[in-house]
């Protein structure tokens, strides 16, 4: 194993080589490769969705590339190495797993998942955090980043008891939306529909849903009705764009929906 990355080590100082190396490999800077990065990585989950372990496998190759190609450049900054890399997680592994690698225990998953988020909060603190809300990066996914902001709130006890109070919070900020629609004004309207949106991730977290997933196999869904849907249009020798859009959601949306 050591000589397999060793190897792929290797590639990459070649690939990063002003003489003789890749041209594209040479130019990148840590800005320019972050976005690759956030694409390998909805590529591997896209591959999860799947349950394509070939297309898991190449593309765990590719995120892990990505990691390669931040050791190098870093290298060449004198900032740190691969081998700082692994010493840094392995030891942080080791120090949040104290059930594991020490004498503490833990009863159960739950258990584990809360002890888990007191070494981070302990760590952030020891870094100079304040708020509750410190570490929640800016670059997530917006459906994520509400989660995470939500999650952290409700550790030091800003959330309802139950979820009767979150149903009506979003009924309530659909109707401000509504009361928004006639009014003209898009600011407002951005404002509360975005309101709506972090209430709508509230709810599914307090279902115990992960947001981002439910939206990402609502999209399959969605993606592949209407696909389902065009296939029958066109089984019928109709376009899509001649038809009333009740006529298609009547009876094309629907002959989709109950083919399933």
């Amino acid at each position: 194993m050591t000589d397999d990355i060793q190897k792929l080590l290797d590639i990459m100082a070649k690939l990063r080589d002003p003489e003789g190396g890749c041209p594209w490999d040479v130019e990148q800077t840590f800005k320019t490769i972050a976005p690759h990065t956030i694409e390998e990585a909805y590529e591997v989950a896209d591959a999860i969705e799947q349950n394509d372990m070939a297309a898991l496998k190449d593309e765990l190759g590719d995120l892990l590339f990505q990691v390669i190609f931040y050791a190098q450049m870093a290298k060449e900054a004198g900032e740190f190495d691969f081998g700082d890399i692994v010493d840094g997680i392995s030891e942080k592994m080791v120090r949040r797993h104290p059930h594991v690698f020490g004498d503490a225990s833990v009863d159960d998953a739950e258990a584990q998942t809360a002890a888990w988020e007191d070494h981070k909060a302990n760590e952030r603190g020891e870094n100079g955090g304040k708020s509750a809300l410190d570490g929640v990066i800016s670059a997530l996914p917006a459906l994520t980043r509400a989660h995470k902001l939500q999650k952290r709130a409700a550790r030091v006890g800003f959330d309802w008891n139950d979820i009767g109070p979150v149903i009506g919070k979003v009924r309530e900020e659909l109707a401000e939306v509504e009361a928004e629609i006639s009014g003209g004004d898009e600011a407002r309207l951005r404002d509360e529909t975005g309101d709506l949106l972090f209430c709508c991730v509230n709810l599914a977290r307090k279902l115990g849903i992960d947001p981002e997933t439910a939206l990402r196999d609502g999209n399959t869904k969605f993606e592949r009705r209407f696909r389902r849907m065009e296939e029958l249009l066109a089984s019928d020798g109709k376009d899509f764009r001649d038809q009333p859009v009740e006529e298609v959601l009547d009876v094309y949306w629907n002959r989709a929906k109950s083919e399933e």
